[in-house]
């Protein structure tokens, strides 16, 4: 069985998004979609003296008439300094610390100012300290099938990449008929991840952050294992 998921390229994404990379053999960044204000798409939630905390990567031009693929981040660099402190006082205690800050230091310092780029990078960088063996494809240099809407570009890429499931996340249970993927041959799957708790440090677990917080407070076979925790259906 080959097995294919699509999602938006996000930032630091929490273990879900990296649980569907885990259950994918293909595992396609759709950044040639529009860019959502105020979504995942360069902000996320780390943990702050115990609390949740937005931290955002910020862009120049963002808007939602542009694809993701369109947008520039912001060129001072002064930022990714700023936001690498940040994590690095949030973190100094979390036992994987000296383990995490060099591969954060290597996505946040990525030499790119081209959105899509740069999440791409991280999120291929997590899945090598994971351990994780999808293939990852930029749907915007690769399927050129901008033409087809919803449902019909996302079989047109199914078929097109040869798979027999395609694995969504629940937010997408609602938007798929399963006959229609049934007629291409095609299994439609979804991932329903598990609630996850971990210890830490002293503060009431605050779920969902960023995969960067599970991967500071577990070792990787911790976190590999956490990846499977979820119901595929």
């Amino acid at each position: 069985m080959t097995r294919v998921a699509i999602m938006q390229p996000y930032l630091l994404p929490y273990i879900g998004y990296f649980q569907l990379i885990a259950a994918a053999d293909t595992f396609v960044l759709f950044d040639d979609v529009h860019y959502i204000n105020r979504g995942w798409i360069n902000r996320n939630r780390m943990l702050v003296n115990g609390a949740a905390h937005t931290f955002t990567v910020p862009l120049r031009g963002a808007s939602q008439n542009l694809c993701i693929c369109e947008i520039a981040i912001a060129d001072q660099p002064v930022w990714r300094d700023k936001l690498l402190r940040t994590f690095q006082q949030a973190y100094a205690r979390a036992p994987q610390y000296a383990t995490v800050m060099p591969l954060l230091e290597r996505i946040l310092m990525f030499p790119s100012q081209h959105l899509a780029e740069f999440l791409s990078n991280s999120l291929q960088e997590v899945a090598r300290a994971l351990r994780l063996r999808a293939r990852f494809v930029e749907s915007s240099r690769t399927y050129q099938n901008q033409h087809l809407k919803g449902q019909d570009r996302i079989l047109d890429i199914c078929v097109r990449e040869r798979a027999s499931a395609y694995i969504n996340l629940p937010g997408g249970a609602g938007l798929y008929d399963a006959s229609q993927f049934a007629q291409r041959g095609l299994q439609l799957r979804i991932l329903k991840p598990r609630p996850l708790s971990y210890a830490q440090g002293r503060s009431a677990h605050v779920p969902w952050l960023s995969i960067i917080d599970v991967m500071m407070f577990n070792s990787v076979g911790v976190v590999q294992q956490a990846l499977q925790e979820r119901d595929l259906q």
